[in-house]
């Protein structure tokens, strides 16, 4: 179990009421519930816990690394993180850790573990029994990045943020739960990615060289060329109207076709959380496509950015790029 911070970690100091920093050496004082389960649990942290706002890819990167290394040691891993930029961290490491074939589960909480009416414990204690969950052949039942909150098990690279208020923070509007907590916990397992045939492999590459250009009626020509014209930029997130529409403006076709030629690699992901780019069903996208803008799909926000990260990572050839970002990978977009 791994803790990075957030919202769970929180505990009330009996002296002043206020909220501090989750202490691992408290945790069974916390939720006793934990010492009656059937498997042996190792904790740490990072060095010094942070707020998920603060999460950077060099985080994703150690991540990766301590679950690649400690691998053949453990039969899965349970990371607490704040719920912000959870479904990043998700995403993430479902492309660092390729092959993966044991359970890594997230979960974190809308309210501090220390809080009465705290989500935390249950949030925790099912993904603990998630984690060691096995299918009849003795296998992890779940060999894959996922997220755990509020009763369902989301793919890792599926997810959205949708509510700071509500228990039920996340929804995965494009692709089926994992899996559903009442009485007994339900898997679907026609959902659930397999076994790998081949063993763990760790990528260690990330470029954060990359942008995001959202586009919205009115927006101006200053705009635009300020986001295109960012020093080093290799990649760019084009979050669009619908099915993948953007302006036909001439200077904004002219701009995004200049940008590309010289070597920018720009995706095509919808603002909606819910279904996906379809480049060229409407005239507003066909510029797009025309000029080499690649389409995102059906992807999430927060799994296409980072999957831009890691293609772009890898130093693919554009065609080898293309064809990597428009295939699903790790089940994070729907194969057309």
């Amino acid at each position: 179990m791994l803790y990075t911070g957030g919202t769970i970690g929180m505990v009330k100091d009996d002296h002043t009421q206020s909220l501090k920093p989750f202490n691992f050496e408290h945790l069974l004082s916390q939720i006793p519930e934990i010492g009656q389960m059937d498997c042996e649990i190792s904790t740490d942290s990072l060095d010094h816990p942070i707020d998920s706002s603060n999460m950077k890819p060099e985080h994703w990167l150690r991540l990766a690394k301590r679950i690649y290394t400690d691998y053949a040691h453990f039969d899965a891993f349970v990371i607490l993180h704040g719920s912000d930029t959870m479904a990043y961290t998700s995403s993430a490491l479902s492309f660092l850790l390729e092959n993966l074939g044991k359970p890594v589960i997230l979960t974190g909480s809308q309210l501090p573990i220390g809080i009465s009416r705290s989500d935390a414990r249950e949030n925790l204690l099912t993904s603990l029994e998630i984690a060691i969950a096995k299918n009849e052949q003795g296998q992890a039942m779940v060999p894959e990045v996922a997220v755990y909150f509020e009763y369902d098990l989301f793919r890792g690279n599926r997810i959205h943020k949708i509510s700071t208020e509500d228990f039920e923070a996340f929804q995965s509007l494009n692709y089926p739960k994992l899996a559903e907590a009442g009485v007994h916990i339900k898997y679907h397992k026609s959902v659930i990615n397999p076994h790998p045939s081949k063993p763990i492999k760790l990528n260690q590459n990330l470029c954060n060289e990359v942008a995001v250009l959202t586009t919205f009626p009115g927006m101006s020509q200053a705009y635009v060329e300020a986001v295109l014209n960012i020093s080093n930029l290799r990649g760019l997130v084009l979050r669009s109207f619908g099915s993948g529409n953007a302006p036909t403006d001439a200077w904004f076709l002219e701009a995004l076709r200049n940008k590309i030629e010289a070597g920018l690699v720009v995706v095509n992901i919808s603002q909606c959380d819910g279904g996906g780019v379809i480049q060229g069903k409407y005239e507003a996208s066909k510029g797009l496509l025309e000029m080499g803008v690649l389409s995102g799909q059906d992807i999430s926000f927060e799994a296409g950015l980072t999957k831009l990260m890691y293609l772009l990572g890898e130093n693919l050839s554009p065609s080898e790029l293309k064809k990597a970002y428009e295939t699903n990978l790790r089940g994070e977009l729907t194969q057309k």
